[in-house]
């Protein structure tokens, strides 16, 4: 239990459903659904359609999804795969014929199809109980009469407002007089409501066939992007087999390749070979171990991570109990290894990522994300759809497992997380901001369950990243840990904006729920009765 006399938040209670997101009304609509008879997949749909709306810095309608359900009657996961996919296209030789060394972010080649619609339309098919208009009835209204901008919403969008004011559709839609909006101020997004209006009455087609789909090909193909019709309308989301590992008698369920979830469960299988309750959670020794495993672990994704359907992946041997004593062999206590190969991925994407738990125990664990805050800056101008830049993480290089082909999905940051014992589900989980994700998972899941924190303490407490180069440090970091790091040999530097967010629910053997929520975005968890 926390102390009370400092600042901070006890995590939410309850016994009936609970919903955990990064915006207060996605949350209330998800706990509104639930309460109107909906179960966990039709709160979590509700909940990522406002996001769609709120944050449209994050997330977006342009954007990818993952998900992973655990029914409260089986034993198994599902696991949602909706990223979508290069254009039919889109071939290696073309860019390289054109001298690019990369895709830009804020071209129309780093727009891949979006995967989100397709992968809520699949998830609510086959595991939904209310109707799927009636999901999208807050996102609507929220985006058609307007909705009050929170604070951390408005830290985001006023340090993109320049991205915004590159194209005549973002300037028009998400900016107000040239500016971004301030916390409190009031913003529609009435054309993005009308495609909410026909998504809700015709379901996918409505948003990848039609008029939707042809305002975003023609404004796409008017920049010169390779997308079709026929690409938009194809499907999208798949159902794939999880992936996991076990961490201190718990298993760790994450989506597989082409996501980088993989990089999550070899952090842990590193680190639990060291027992990390020698050191103070908040120690040099606890955070220089974080580090090092992370770095080996994202040199091991660089490397492997790609679409499973169009790359090799030897899943088996990176998850084995050998490689990750080979790799635990190289850290040093006492010092940084030497250099690893650089990651060239970006740190700071902007992602939402939400949870649910209903009456009858099922849960859902998902995420949503238009990759850097508002995608490529792209806005479809009749449909309001914000087209995300998901395409920018490919290579250029031939013979690369990530090298962009047609149809092809690129390596994805987006996990969403599931904690499982005995075959019942414990807690969907996860931990937004990008490259950060799997950091995220690995340093929450030892506050957790290393140093027996609850869920709200172990969002709250202070981070640190390993890019590859220097070790980001947040303000809460005391200053004697910096200079601790600092003599490992680390290259400690402080960052601007905290590392990600988080929501979490821990399910209890007794039927409880036990929600938090991660201070550093505006959310909340709530339960009722």
């Amino acid at each position: 239990m926390r102390d009370f006399h400092f600042p901070g938040r006890s995590p939410a209670y309850s016994n009936g459903g609970m919903a955990a997101t990064s915006h207060p009304l996605a949350t209330l609509t998800a706990v509104d659904v639930l309460r109107a008879g909906g179960n966990a997949v039709d709160g979590a749909i509700a909940a990522s359609a406002v996001l769609c709306v709120v944050e449209p810095q994050a997330t977006g309608i342009g954007g990818d999804c993952f998900g992973l359900y655990a029914p409260a009657a089986a034993a198994n996961v599902v696991a949602l795969n909706g990223s979508g996919k290069a254009p039919s296209g889109a071939t290696l030789d073309w860019y390289l014929s054109q001298g690019m060394k990369h895709i830009s972010l804020q071209s129309p080649h780093s727009v891949t199809i979006p995967g989100a619609v397709d992968a809520w339309w699949k998830l609510h098919g086959e595991y939904g109980r209310k109707p799927w208009a009636e999901l999208f009835e807050s996102a609507i209204r929220l985006a058609t009469e307007g909705y009050t901008v929170y604070p951390r919403v408005a830290l985001d969008w006023g340090q993109l407002a320049k991205k915004l004011r590159a194209t005549e559709n973002a300037t028009r839609m998400l900016l107000v007089n040239g500016q971004a909006p301030k916390a409190g101020d009031r913003h529609r997004q009435p054309e993005l409501g009308a495609t909410l209006q026909t998504i809700a009455e015709q379901g996918r087609d409505g948003f990848y066939e039609g008029a939707v789909a042809e305002d975003m090909v023609g404004y796409l193909r008017s920049l010169g992007g390779f997308h079709t019709l026929e690409d938009f309308a194809a499907p999208q989301a798949e159902y794939v087999t999880p992936i996991s590992t076990q961490y201190r008698g718990y298993d760790v369920v994450e989506c597989p390749p082409n996501g980088q979830g993989l990089t999550a469960l070899m952090m842990l299988n590193i680190l639990s070979g060291f027992d990390l309750t020698d050191f103070a959670p908040m120690s040099a020794q606890r955070l220089h171990l974080e580090c090092e495993a992370a770095r080996l672990a994202y040199g091991v994704r660089d490397r492997f991570v790609a679409d499973p359907d169009q790359a090799d992946i030897p899943l088996d041997t990176l998850l084995s109990e050998d490689y990750a004593a080979q790799l635990r062999a190289k850290i040093s206590p006492d010092k940084v290894m030497p250099p690893l190969a650089d990651s060239d991925f970006p740190t700071h994407p902007d992602t939402v990522y939400l949870c649910v738990v209903d009456e009858d125990g099922n849960a859902i664990s998902l995420i949503n994300s238009v990759f850097h805050g508002f995608g490529s800056g792209l806005v479809s101008p009749k449909t309001g759809v914000v087209l995300q830049n998901r395409g920018a993480g490919f290579v250029l290089t031939k013979g690369h497992r990530n090298a962009i082909a047609p149809n092809k999905r690129p390596l994805h940051t987006i996990i969403p997380g599931m904690l499982m014992k005995a075959g019942r589900p414990v807690m969907p989980f996860g931990v937004m901001g990008g490259q950060y994700q799997p950091t995220g998972h690995a340093h929450f899941l030892t506050n957790l369950l290393d140093y027996r924190m609850d869920v709200q303490a172990a969002l709250d407490f202070p981070r640190v990243f390993h890019d590859g180069r220097t070790c980001q440090v947040e303000k809460g970091v005391p200053n004697q840990v910096r200079a601790a790091l600092s003599a490992l040999g680390h290259q400690v530097v402080p960052v601007v904006n905290p590392h990600g967010g988080g929501q979490a629910i821990w399910m209890t053997e007794s039927g409880g729920l036990i929600g938090g929520s991660d201070p550093r975005k505006d959310g909340c968890a709530l339960g009722y009765e």
